[in-house]
Formats: C-alpha cells, sequence, structure tokens
C-alpha cells in the first residue's frame, strides 16, 4: 500500500517538530512539513491525503489558504489547528468546511492523532460505498441486469441507453413484477450518477399521513413523536436519483406539493423553514396509464408533464417469447448457485410447458416458480411435473390484468398455436373461429409464428 501522506503547515519550527515526529511514529504516515502556506501551495500537486495547518501564518490567513487549497483539491482533509481557543473561530472554520478543528495546547499532538485516524476510517468507507457502487454498476449493466433478447427488450435497452446519458426525468409504466425497479437501476448505475445514491420509495407502502414527511423530512418537534431531526428521500438522494415507485398512489394533495419541489429544486423539511437546494434525478414508475389517471381527474395534469420525460414502457413477460427460456435458464442457475446446488438444466417438457403460461404476475411469477421448480427437481433436470403454474379461480383469470377483449383473443389464439405446433386449420378447428381471423393476425405481426 502507499504510504498516507500528511503535509503539516506550521510556522513554529519547534511545535512543526513535535507534531512531525509524533505522528511519523505510524510507519503509514508519510509525513511532510513546510513552514509558509506558499511551500503547501506549491507542493499540492503531489496530492496530499490530509492537511493540518496552522491557521496564524505569517504569509497567509488560514481562511485564505483554505480556499486556495479547496481550489486545487475539494475533497483533500483539512485539520485547522489555533493558539486561539475561540468558540467563534471553530464554528467560522467548521462552517467554512474544514474537517477538524483543534486547539494548541500539551494535549493537541493526541488528539490529531485521534483526529487522523477518524478520518482515514471515513475515507475508508467511502473507498468501500464506492467500490460497491462501481459493482452495482458492473451488475446493472443493461443486458446482464435485464435477460433477454426479444424484440421489444432490444427497444427497452435503446431507450435505457438514451436515458442514462442525460438528466433528463425517466417515467417507466408497466405490469406488477415485469421489472420496473430493475431498469431504474440500471439507469442510474449506468449514468453519470453512479457513485451517488439510489433512493427508491414504493408509495403505495407509505401510509398517506406519512408520506410528507418521509419524502421532505421534518424537523424536531414537527410534530408529535419527532424527537429530532430526520432528513427525506429526496435529500438522501443528494446528487444521485431518486426512484418513486407506484406514483399514481399520491394523493393529490400531495402531489401539489410534489410538483412544487421539483419545480423550484428545493425543499423544506416539515415543521422548517430552511430551504435546501436539490440535485436528484427523478425516475417514476406506475403499473396504471397516469395519462388515463389525469382523465379520470386522479392525477394533475401538470405534474404528469413535469414527471413524464422519457417514457419507457415495459412489455408483459408473455409478449417477449422465447425470453422466458433465456429467464427461466437464468433464475435456475442462481437459485441452484445460491444453495450450493449442482448445475441443473430445463427438459424439453418443462420448456414446452413454460412456453404455454400466460404469466400474469410475470418475470417475479416466472422466478418464482422456477425456484419451487428446482427444489421439486431430482437435481439433475427440471420436468413438465417439477413445474406448478398457480391454481386461480375462473373469475380471476380475466381481472388478473385487465386488458382489452382483443388481446385476451390474440393471447388464446398464440396459446393454441404453440399447443398445435402452429397448425393454423387445426387451431381455427378447435377455436371455432375463421382461419383468416388468424392469417390476419400474423400478417400485422400481432402474433408471431
Amino acid at each position: 500500500m502507499n504510504p498516507y501522506k500528511i503535509y503539516i503547515i506550521e510556522d513554529d519550527p519547534w511545535y512543526g517538530e513535535v507534531l512531525e515526529y509524533h505522528l511519523a511514529l505510524n510507519p503509514d504516515y508519510a509525513i511532510v512539513r513546510y513552514s509558509t502556506a506558499k511551500e503547501c501551495l506549491a507542493n499540492l500537486y503531489k496530492q496530499p491525503d490530509l492537511i493540518t495547518m496552522d491557521f496564524s501564518l505569517p504569509d497567509m490567513t488560514g481562511d485564505k489558504l483554505y480556499g486556495k487549497i479547496r481550489e486545487h483539491d475539494s475533497t483533500v482533509p483539512i485539520i485547522a489547528i489555533s493558539a486561539q481557543e475561540d468558540v467563534a473561530i471553530a464554528v467560522g472554520l467548521l462552517k467554512m468546511g474544514v474537517t477538524d478543528y483543534l486547539v494548541k495546547d500539551e494535549n493537541t499532538k493526541d488528539v490529531l492523532w485521534n483526529s487522523i485516524i477518524k478520518i482515514r476510517e471515513t475515507q475508508h468507507l467511502r473507498q468501500q460505498v464506492t467500490q460497491l457502487r462501481e459493482e452495482l454498476g458492473q451488475k446493472y449493466d443493461f443486458e446482464k441486469s435485464v435477460k433477454g433478447k426479444s424484440p421489444a427488450l432490444k427497444k427497452i435497452f435503446h431507450l435505457m441507453e438514451k436515458a442514462s446519458k442525460t438528466t433528463i426525468n425517466v417515467s417507466i409504466n408497466g405490469e406488477t413484477g415485469t421489472g420496473k425497479e430493475v431498469v431504474a437501476k440500471a439507469i442510474h448505475y449506468n449514468s453519470d450518477r453512479r457513485k451517488m445514491p439510489f433512493v427508491a420509495v414504493n408509495m403505495a407502502a407509505i401510509p398517506r399521513e406519512l408520506i410528507e414527511s418521509e419524502l421532505f423530512g421534518y424537523e424536531k418537534g414537527a410534530f408529535t413523536g419527532a424527537i429530532g431531526r430526520k432528513t427525506g428521500k429526496f435529500e438522501d438522494a443528494i446528487g444521485g436519483t431518486i426512484f418513486l415507485d407506484e406514483i399514481a398512489e399520491l394523493d393529490m394533495g400531495l402531489q401539489s406539493k410534489l410538483l412544487r419541489v421539483l419545480q423550484e429544486r428545493e425543499v423544506t423539511r416539515v415543521g422548517g423553514n430552511e430551504k435546501i437546494r436539490l440535485d436528484v434525478r427523478l425516475i417514476v414508475a406506475t403499473h396504471k396509464s397516469l395519462a388515463q389517471e389525469v382523465k379520470q381527474g386522479r392525477f394533475r395534469e401538470d405534474l404528469f408533464y413535469r414527471i413524464m420525460g422519457l417514457p419507457i414502457e415495459l412489455p408483459p413477460l408473455r409478449e417477449r417469447d422465447n425470453d422466458i427460456l433465456i429467464l427461466a435458464k437464468h433464475f435456475a442457475e442462481d437459485f441452484a448457485r445460491e444453495n450450493k446446488i449442482r448445475s441443473i438444466s430445463i427438459a424439453q417438457d418443462a420448456r414446452e410447458k413454460l412456453m404455454q403460461y400466460n404469466y400474469p404476475g410475470n418475470v417475479r411469477e416466472l422466478k418464482a416458480m422456477i425456484e419451487l421448480a428446482v427444489v421439486m427437481s431430482d437435481g439433475k433436470e427440471i420436468k413438465a411435473d417439477d413445474i406448478s403454474f398457480p391454481t386461480t379461480r375462473n373469475d380471476e383469470i380475466y381481472t388478473a390484468v385487465e386488458k382489452p377483449l382483443r388481446d385476451y383473443t390474440r393471447d388464446i389464439i398464440r396459446f393454441y398455436l404453440k399447443k398445435y405446433d402452429n397448425d393454423v386449420l387445426h387451431v381455427a378447428e378447435k377455436l371455432d373461429i375463421g382461419k383468416s381471423t388468424i392469417y390476419k393476425m400474423l400478417q400485422t405481426k400481432e402474433i408471431n409464428l
């Protein structure tokens, strides 16, 4: 490992030597001492890991030196050391941004030692967070996070790539279980904000009376039980992305407050007056049609246009053809690996059975189904008998997913075509419909053989 480089700026030779000697007892530290501010500034290009500076230097005031260091490096920790035990000076320095403030006395060298240890621990944690976020970025590579090769999915990849290159708002629409949050994370971790927070909020999961304080935070005493300050999700996401899932569930009163936050790009905690500036990328998702919600008067039109940005419509699993088998193989391999089971394959009869189901629960349902099938299998191969489709009451078959009659007709025809090896005449006879109906759907690409 490279030594931890510390600059000491101290015009008192004796005191500077004391600090240098004491810190040099740690073999991991490389200490460089300067007696003037100008000497330090001339050597900032060597990139120190930490700087301690006397606040009363002969050639430059402490605040001016601090500003010049920050112009060169906005992140290096700076510890200010002053002979004056003045609370106003300490508060001013800390507000200015110094990492720590120490008063010169007989204990300074020990306090400095402990301060540097804490700063290094914080830096190490930040490096770990950065590394984890970079790993997440690799995990959320578009084609690694969203499995499939269908034409419908390739269109989604194209839109995700467009979204990741800008800070435009993104609105994701799709049935439950289609992977809206996975897409949102992939966009974030492939954008310039990948090293900053991704904060997900499920609007449908938070009680109505708590949503405002959850999103915007609150001050101590704002309401009964507010025993301290709490930052909101928007503050937590500063510099990164906030993902508001099930945005259509937000009531009209909070919709207007959210609109103001987005317009002003600032938030005020509940019970407070301070305005906090926001630099946050917004991604929203819903399984409902927001345009229809606007028509029905349940969603504000001005908020709709504010959040719409780049719309991404996720296709249901039943419209993704062979992606079903690609996903099934992926889920089987993942589950086997996590449970230390040998690699398992999917038999032909199981593959055919998987392709015949409608998947009202989409990718989430397929994942649960495959994991159960792995458990029920002989450990070598998933067979058709290992796959169990959820039992559903007759009246729920058509209400699990609300859609037009023509879509149900298309799904039924597709099911029978797969079942009877794309024999159009036989399917027309079985369903008691004209073969021209099927041929027309094939010609318009509503159904693909």
